[in-house]
């Protein structure tokens, strides 16, 4: 079975776990949009559930496929996010931001009571970091501040490149929240919890795409099944 359809496996997989009158965080990101496209479907079946984006991407999509929505000022308690993964460790730990929104998908999960991460097997790891690490950071004094991880990631003898992200046109990727990202190919992070603590004493930092005791569960398609992952 080809990656697209175990994303698909696993957003089904994921839809089963939605129950009537449950307040959503809605992921970013191919994986999240086949789970949005899919709740969708039972909305127009009648299951009532409210929605809270995670980017304004995934915001267009549910609106296009009327899925009511809320924002966290309205809706400051959630019930479940779902959302996928770039990396996924065995204790549940993750590497998110890939698609640019990993500040909006943190605040969205640290606010739901569960989150529950949904993606192939090719994004189970036993150690993180094989996916560059993305850091989100204010646009002014960028240099200072890639200095400044750079610095921080030579203490815990991190190496590998630092790299400002591009859009499609070439442009410097600017996130919905008006910030820069700069991902970082560390090849392996041995201890995740000491870096997220580094990298948000660094002025500039917005914040970094470790998810670090967020996630709750996972659902983990492979060719012939979908594992159910749970915290220990």
């Amino acid at each position: 079975m080809d990656p697209a359809a175990m994303k698909e496996r696993a957003a089904h997989a994921a839809v089963s776990h939605v129950e009537r009158g449950m307040r959503l965080g809605l992921g970013t990101g191919s994986t999240a949009e086949a789970f949005v496209r899919g709740l969708a479907e039972r909305v127009a079946e009648g299951l009532t559930v409210v929605g809270v984006p995670t980017s304004e991407r995934t915001a267009a999509l549910a609106q296009e496929l009327k899925i009511p929505l809320s924002t966290l000022d309205e809706t400051p308690e959630l019930d479940l996010t779902i959302d996928g993964a770039d990396e996924i460790d065995p204790k549940l730990r993750l590497i998110k931001g890939g698609g640019g929104a990993l500040l909006r998908e943190k605040i969205v999960a640290a606010a739901s009571h569960q989150m529950l991460v949904i993606a192939d097997s090719s994004k189970r790891v036993d150690v993180l970091g094989a996916f560059p690490l993305p850091i989100e950071v204010v646009p002014f004094g960028l240099g200072a501040s890639v200095r400044a991880i750079r610095a921080a990631a030579d203490a815990l003898e991190l190496a590998g490149e630092l790299t400002v992200r591009k859009a499609a046109d070439g442009g410097v990727f600017v996130t919905d929240g008006g910030h820069v990202i700069v991902d970082a190919a560390f090849g392996r992070i041995p201890d995740p919890e000491v870096l997220a603590d580094r990298l948000l004493h660094i002025p500039g930092v917005v914040e970094h795409g470790l998810f670090i005791g967020l996630a709750t569960g996972a659902l983990i398609a492979g060719a012939d099944e979908v594992i159910h992952l749970s915290q220990a």
